[in-house]
């Protein structure tokens, strides 16, 4: 009988296929060839069939799809842990808005997305969502690593140094996706930021293009009761009913946060088929509140998980968020089933990939789909023994046993190590950024950014 051939044969002691669910394949391996998955398939049989140009045994590890950050502000890597504990709109006009505004350059936002980008991957992450200025800067970044990414094409109502007005911004963003359209680690959202800095007649023109060109809307919503309050004073409605009435709220709305919610409000985004993004650690840190998620999944809502950017939660850990969205659903609803381990698993995976129009391509291991893939080493002493590798993978696991990283089939971690980027260089940058921040911030203690 002749083997066939293929580029990589991994033999993990589980996988975590994604779909459905729950699925669990003990002692399978994952065959790749050309960037794709061809098969998945016993040990034994894959060595019948397969001649390997490469193999990898992983027998104390679980094979998972890589982690899908459906939510952050890459750059803001370089604002870790600026004038933290302060209420979000304080925080956010005193410091970060004006540290933004003299600092974030094209040479800014590499920067700090290269950092992002290398922590992600260390975290088991291939594919984040982003949203900030200067995007090209981030999507060089990102293919720089070689990690998937979504890139939001930002609007803002109001001057930046990026752009200095929505019809800029718009111009700015389009030329952007059409410059990497045939890109396939790019894909793109429209970006508008928020319904309180943007005008109706912006996410008019927003949704207009997004329906041209098939693209998802990315906006924060319904992050904190200030965002309520202000939205019933200024449109005599709340923020979700406002996008109703403009059309946004519908199956290509990745909306973010989603913390203060109706039942009604909960229903109509179910009937939207809108997706959400949970972002917990942020919630917390910012004292937002909980988001319903429990009631939002019941009800058929996709939901994934994000990070937020670095200078709100302050880690790009989708580990953290993993066991903190499980936790959270449980206090909240009073239920302890409310979210099993291998629900919240796909909130991190195919949810994610979902929410972004990408999951013929990624965010779970069947033949056809993209080769992006994570391990995570489950034979540590502090993951000994092992019952159910969902349940260790939520709980128990951090981004530290993360071992191996691929994506489209090319190893970004071998080991624990990466394989692309340069890690003292990356450091070095950020601690430049950091020394200009802390001193111009004035609220920094001595020698921070040093």
């Amino acid at each position: 009988m002749v083997r066939e051939s293929v580029d990589l044969l991994i033999e993990a002691r589980w996988l975590l296929p994604m779909e459905p669910a729950d699925r669990v394949l003990e002692r399978h391996s994952v065959a790749v060839r050309g960037g794709r998955i061809c098969a998945l398939l016993p040990w034994q049989e894959a060595e019948t069939r397969f001649e390997a140009r490469e193999r990898l045994r992983l027998h104390t590890h679980a094979l998972l799809p890589g982690l899908v950050n459906l939510h952050t502000h890459a750059a803001m890597t370089l604002l870790r842990g600026l004038a933290d504990d302060l209420p979000l709109m304080e925080w956010l006009q005193k410091h970060i808005w004006p540290a933004e505004m003299r600092f974030v350059t094209p040479e800014f936002v590499y920067d700090g997305t290269l950092l992002a980008c290398a922590e992600m991957i260390r975290g088991g992450v291939t594919c984040f969502n982003d949203m900030y200025f200067f995007p090209e800067a981030a999507a060089k970044a990102a293919l720089e690593a070689g990690m998937r990414a979504a890139i939001g094409m930002i609007v803002v109502d109001f001057p930046t140094p990026y752009a200095a007005d929505p019809d800029d911004y718009l111009t700015k963003g389009m030329a952007l996706r059409d410059q990497y359209r045939s890109n396939s680690l790019l894909s793109f959202c429209m970006a508008p930021h928020a319904p309180y800095t943007v005008s109706d007649k912006t996410f008019g023109k927003m949704l207009t293009y997004a329906a041209q060109i098939q693209v998802p809307i990315h906006v924060h919503l319904h992050e904190t009761e200030e965002e309520i309050r202000e939205s019933l004073r200024q449109h005599g409605v709340r923020p979700i009913e406002r996008l109703r009435r403009l059309g946004l709220l519908g199956p290509d709305l990745v909306a973010v946060h989603m913390v203060h919610l109706t039942p009604e409000e909960v229903d109509l985004v179910a009937c939207a088929n809108a997706s959400v993004v949970h972002c917990p650690s942020s919630n917390l840190k910012l004292a937002s509140g909980f988001s319903p998620v429990a009631e939002l999944m019941e009800h058929g809502v996709n939901v994934g998980l994000g990070t937020d950017g670095a200078a709100s939660n302050n880690r790009l850990d989708v580990f953290q968020e993993l066991r903190t969205a499980a936790l959270l659903a449980k206090a909240v609803s009073g239920r302890a089933n409310a979210l099993p381990a291998h629900r919240v698993l796909q909130m991190a995976t195919l949810n994610g990939a979902r929410a972004l129009g990408l999951e013929n391509e990624t965010g779970s291991l069947l033949p056809g789909k993209s080769a992006d893939m994570v391990a995570v080493n489950l034979g540590t002493l502090e993951l000994s023994p092992c019952y159910d590798p969902h349940s260790h993978l939520v709980y128990a696991a951090g981004r530290e046993h993360v071992s191996h990283v691929w994506v489209q089939g090319r190893l970004l971690l071998n080991e624990g190590r990466l394989t692309r980027l340069d890690v003292d260089e990356i450091i070095a940058r950020a601690t430049r950024w950091g020394r200009r921040v802390a001193e111009a911030d004035g609220s920094a203690p001595e020698g921070r950014g040093q």
